[in-house]
């Protein structure tokens, strides 16, 4: 009864929010380890000692991050709220119960020098490969695109006179970004070596198919072993290392929200946090008064 009625409050994301594929599969893995925890109960009888079980259980195996037992709580606790709007459960089995404190945690990102010593290697790469590779990393760079956003891009989405790129990101909210000269320069190669535009594809794999968010993290791999860097480097990271630098060269923080595609002005700021380390050992190296004299 409990497996039917996750599968209804999926159905109902994404009828209804328009979530991603990969926000969907997230819910269903995170609402199946609760109910491996409790196979036989209904969804009548979810009550505080059920909630509290489950979370004892996901606190005690130590194996999770913090924040990873705070998604699978979030899941469940919009599961319950939509189980109290259906008219399954008639009290919020999660009022006045106390959760863990989210944990805050800097991202990770490269500095400038490295970013760009980063961006110039890739000789290993093999020639058919090495223009599209190199106008993802550009791209990614440039533009601070998640690696999903940048497998949905279709070749029409990039704009070389306005140099803008369209992107569909997290609900469908579509958004413009800028692109950079160097990252444009190196699509109109990769482009102009594959051929082919309109609403094919701007990113394809060996076989000619759509490049998948999973290739593209395959590609970045690939690019930091030719590199040589034993630093691990995801594409995420260039995310946030476009965030980083655009703040620490004088990037508003709202601009840098609207270009990120944040729902949320709160999400953006833990950038500002990196931004002032940034700016606290600039301080500390350039400032007479910085040091004990």
């Amino acid at each position: 009864m409990l497996k039917l009625w996750i599968q209804k409050f999926l159905t109902e994301l994404r009828a209804t929010r328009n979530y991603s594929p990969q926000t969907l599969r997230a819910y269903e893995l995170d609402l199946g380890h609760f109910l491996k925890l409790h196979p036989g109960l209904h969804p009548r009888d979810i009550d505080r000692v059920h909630i509290r079980a489950y979370l004892a259980q996901l606190q005690g195996a130590k194996v999770l991050a913090r924040n990873s037992i705070l998604r699978r709580i979030c899941a469940l606790r919009s599961f319950a709220r939509y189980l109290r709007q259906q008219g399954m459960l008639e009290t919020n089995p999660f009022l006045n119960l106390t959760m863990p404190k989210k944990e805050t945690r800097l991202p990770m990102f490269l500095t400038e020098k490295e970013m760009e010593d980063l961006l110039d290697c890739g000789g290993a790469v093999p020639k058919p490969f090495r223009e599209r590779d190199r106008a993802i990393l550009e791209l990614l760079y440039s533009s601070g695109l998640r690696r999903a956003e940048l497998s949905a891009l279709n070749a029409s989405d990039v704009d070389f006179v306005s140099g803008f790129v369209r992107v569909f990101g997290k609900g469908s909210r579509q958004r413009l970004v800028p692109a950079g000269v160097k990252a444009l320069s190196c699509l109109r190669d990769y482009l102009g070596r594959r051929g082919g535009c309109g609403g094919q594809p701007l990113f394809v794999n060996g076989r000619g198919k759509r490049l998948s968010g999973h290739g593209v993290a395959w590609i970045v791999r690939r690019w930091i072993d030719s590199a040589r860097w034993l630093k691990p480097v995801t594409p995420h990271a260039f995310r946030h290392s476009f965030a980083t630098h655009l703040l620490n060269r004088g990037c508003d923080l709202r601009s840098v929200q609207e270009m990120l595609g944040h729902k949320s002005l709160a999400t953006t700021q833990v950038y500002t946090h990196v931004s002032l380390e940034h700016l606290k050992k600039v301080y500390e190296m350039s400032h007479p008064a910085a040091h004990e004299r």
